[in-house]
């Protein structure tokens, strides 16, 4: 059997992963252990999960294998700087001896990390992939796909921005690339940075808030910022831009062209906000669109799999399934540089060693519950530990308890299970509630998870019915994908174009709470196959209330990782509104905990 380690770092969401003759076994990211969100640090914490929850030693690893290469990144840099000479000499200066002392030498570093483990660990183990390739290899090697065609897009990998490669069993060839500084996920992040929202972290805000606008600069952006060509192809105007050179996302002439400084993060949030949210969310729907389209007539596959930063956002991809543009699309759940870990071992398992690819009918991710889990021996302990009171029931018991509880309006946190590799919570690690209480969206919103009421909730639906309540007739096991309320599920209120922060709880359909501004939901199909226990859940409710559906939110709080760990799930518990704490077989109500154990939990992250 041959063992691989996937590791991507250094830049946001650390993550490992673990192959074992081609199969993902494992997979998870740096900040579930050290409860930093988008730790890039090495995942040293992670890893050790990998290596005790697989019962593995670091010694029977084959190789290990690195989800990028330093040396063209150093390339680009160089190079960078000497292009815009004498403009960011000053960055020049401070980054140069980091590279120098660190980067640039990141087989020595990543090898003095690994002995760390183990002192005797093998120099020679160790290996480099490619940026984009990794991308590539984690959304086509495990999708359901013989042949398709891969998209992906994110902010810069060494050069690469954005490429378009074919994947063909168990081969994948790079057909194109747009390279630095022309990256539509620059480009996203700049207006990210702009409406004063955080980079790497402030993007899925952006794209919640741009409803609530009207795309009234879209032609400013597409006359200014941006040159996009009809087969989806872009130039960016470095005019307008900082981040080539200096340590801003944007300048001067960007706060000119737009006639606004910067927002300051914490601000007041203003229509003009909302408007340039909607502007810069259809320009790259429309470059996404553009691209697609013209891969498609240009390769004529039906399949298209997508991976990168921007394929995370799941409007856009919404977007290419209602248009048709492909038969079959297929995302990867760990879309981000997380998902690099992953694509880097394949890579190394196809690419290199020319194994044979087995496909499975849905996709081998095992509907991404690819972390640690506990045992209720485990969790039962750390209860006892923490001096939480809590009740044992079957699983029976539990499923009933919890839909009565959520009847009753009740916030639960849900921990089940492994826990899911990627940004999105998928019924192992999840805040749960009612879809149709009017109240539940600002509820969870202000009091349990503390963030920006604007931000919309994901609806968890038994597939079987997804049709009956969405423009959507698919499956979206990963969230990944936005589509409308079906018309006869909504109010008269829904069809009113006016949309502001303040009329964010008016009562847009029969199921308000997953309901945003513009009637669309981010979609998640919970299939049996894939997670039983969450499925009988979600039936359960159902059976009291003809609603196939439930508010399914990522268990923590603002700036906060999702929970990894009992002891993760019981402080959040504790130190937000939450009403009730279902672990493993075990079931905590917030009002029988001993009034001690609360805390002021907000101040132990940081605001993202």
């Amino acid at each position: 059997m041959t063992k691989i380690i996937g590791i991507s770092s250094y830049y946001h969401d650390s993550a490992v992963a673990l192959i074992d003759n081609g199969k993902i076994i494992y997979a998870s990211q740096e900040e579930r252990f050290s409860r930093i969100k988008h730790d890039k640090s090495f995942p040293l914490k992670a890893l050790k999960n990998l290596l005790t929850y697989n019962d593995v030693k670091l010694s029977q690893i084959d190789k290990v294998v690195f989800f990028e290469k330093p040396f063209l990144k150093f390339e680009r840099l160089i190079e960078t700087y000497l292009d815009f000479a004498p403009k960011g000499f000053f960055q020049f200066l401070k980054a140069m001896p980091i590279w120098l002392n660190e980067k640039l030498f990141m087989k020595k570093i990543i090898i003095r990390e690994l002995k760390k483990i183990d002192k005797k660990f093998d120099d020679k183990k160790v290996l480099f992939s490619e940026h984009h390739l990794s991308h590539a290899a984690s959304c086509f090697y495990p999708s359901p796909f013989e042949k398709a065609v891969i998209l992906t897009a994110d902010g810069v990998g060494e050069w690469t921005t954005t490429s378009i490669a074919l994947g063909d069993k168990n081969k994948i060839k790079i057909l194109k690339e747009i390279q630095f500084p022309n990256s539509l996920g620059l480009l996203y992040s700049a207006l990210t940075y702009y409406l004063g929202f955080k980079v790497n972290s402030g993007e899925y805000k952006l794209m919640g808030l741009a409803p609530y606008g009207e795309p009234k600069y879209t032609n400013l952006i597409k006359n200014n910022l941006i040159d996009i060509k009809e087969d989806g192809s872009f130039r960016l105007n470095q005019k307008y831009f900082n981040y080539s050179t200096g340590f801003t996302m944007t300048n001067d002439s960007f706060d000119d062209l737009f006639k606004k400084k910067k927002r300051e993060s914490e601000t007041e949030i203003q229509k003009f906000h909302m408007d340039i949210a909607s502007s810069i969310q259809e320009v790259t729907e429309e470059i996404i669109l553009k691209i697609s389209m013209f891969i498609k007539k240009k390769y004529n596959i039906d399949n298209l799999c997508l991976a990168g930063g921007v394929a995370l956002n799941c409007v856009a991809n919404g977007k290419i399934y209602k248009k048709k543009v492909f038969k079959n699309i297929w995302v990867q759940p760990a879309a981000g540089d997380a998902g690099g870990a992953l694509g880097a071992a394949l890579a190394y398992w196809f690419l290199e060693l020319k194994k044979k690819r087995v496909i499975l009918k849905t996709d081998s991710m095992s509907a991404s519950f690819l972390g640690d889990s506990y045992s209720n021996t485990n969790i039962e302990k750390d209860l006892k530990f923490l001096g939480a009171k809590f009740s044992k029931y079957k699983d029976s018991q539990i499923i009933k308890k919890t839909a009565k509880a959520i009847l009753k309006g009740k916030a639960i946190g849900w921990f089940q299970g492994r826990m899911e590799y990627g940004p999105r919570a998928l019924g192992n690690r999840s805040i749960v509630a009612d879809p149709r209480n009017k109240k539940m969206q600002k509820v969870l919103n202000l009091k349990v998870k503390f963030r920006e009421s604007f931000r919309p909730f994901a609806p968890a639906i038994l597939k079987e019915h997804v049709s009956n309540w969405f423009e959507f007739n698919n499956e979206s096991k990963y969230m990944l994908m936005v589509a409308n309320v079906k018309k006869n599920k909504l109010t008269k209120n829904s069809f009113s174009r006016k949309r502001e922060l303040k009329s964010i709880n008016s009562i847009r359909s029969e199921v308000p709470s997953i309901t945003h501004i513009d009637n669309s939901a981010r979609i998640q199909t919970v299939d049996q196959n894939d997670n039983d226990l969450f499925y009988k859940l979600i039936k359960e409710f159902y059976k009291l209330t003809k609603v196939p559906i439930l508010i399914n939110t990522s268990f923590n709080i603002r700036g906060e990782p999702i929970v990894s760990s009992p002891k993760d799930a019981f402080n959040c518990f504790m130190g937000s509104n939450l009403d009730i704490l279902v672990i493993g077989s075990f079931f905590l109500e917030k009002d029988k905990q001993d009034k001690k154990l609360k805390r002021d939990y907000r101040s132990s992250f940081k605001l993202d």
